[in-house]
């Protein structure tokens, strides 16, 4: 697996779009990391907060390390200082320790919410509704040290790729109709992380500004 000619290709993919490459780098060594890094890839995601901490402490500092897996809010502090942004915000209680913690390192978190438009019950992630009821509320406008800076959403794992559209449509849509209220100062709609090596050419087409791609990078773990 040539790291350098895949991170080359997908950069080749996305010149003419607004979309960005987070190169999931979870379970690979950090020599594989710096590989990527070397190529000019400088957003990395991880799925676990122990491998995230280990990790960024000895590779470049001008990583921008993204978090993307399912995060409790025990672990919230330990990454609290250095995280550019938080794809799997699922609920409030997570919110609420996302800004504690972010207060205590005075930086403002940036979050996306997890909307679960997949059919699987296994995903995490906010109901539409509860999605733009949790952004509209007064709750969520007194976090001083949190900004949510869009939404985040993983499609049925299938090979129906009509579904998959259909998945990232509807995430799109609801990214737009949240884009059109009146929005709390720490609320924007500028990012939409949704697509992965299986589904993102569809992700791609339908909005996405952030595609999270492990295997197709760095080869199978």
């Amino acid at each position: 697996m040539n790291i350098r000619n895949n991170i080359a290709f997908f950069q080749k993919k996305l010149a003419d779009t607004t979309c960005k490459l987070i190169a999931v780098s979870k379970t690979q060594p950090v020599e594989k990391i710096q590989e990527a890094f070397e190529a000019g890839q400088r957003i990395f995601g991880e799925n676990k907060v122990q491998e995230l901490t280990a990790k960024q402490p000895v590779l470049p500092p001008d990583i921008e390390w993204h978090m993307i897996g399912h995060l409790q809010t025990n672990k919230v502090k330990q990454i609290a200082a250095f995280v550019s942004l938080i794809h799997s915000v699922d609920s409030f209680k997570l919110l609420e320790e996302i800004n504690r913690q972010g207060k205590k390192n005075n930086r403002s978190i940036n979050c996306l919410l997890q909307v679960h438009i997949a059919e699987e019950e296994t995903k995490f992630g906010f109901g539409e509704q509860e999605a733009t009821e949790l952004i509209l509320s007064k709750e969520i406008a007194l976090l001083e040290f949190v900004k949510v800076t869009g939404l985040m959403g993983m499609a049925t794992f299938t090979t129906n790729t009509d579904q998959v559209r259909k998945e990232f449509k509807g995430l799109k849509e609801l990214f737009n109709k949240i884009s059109q209220l009146s929005l709390p100062v720490n609320v924007e709609m500028k990012e939409l992380s949704m697509g992965m090596s299986q589904d993102y050419e569809i992700a791609v087409a339908e909005g996405s500004t952030l595609i999270r791609i492990g295997t197709a990078i760095f080869g199978g773990r």
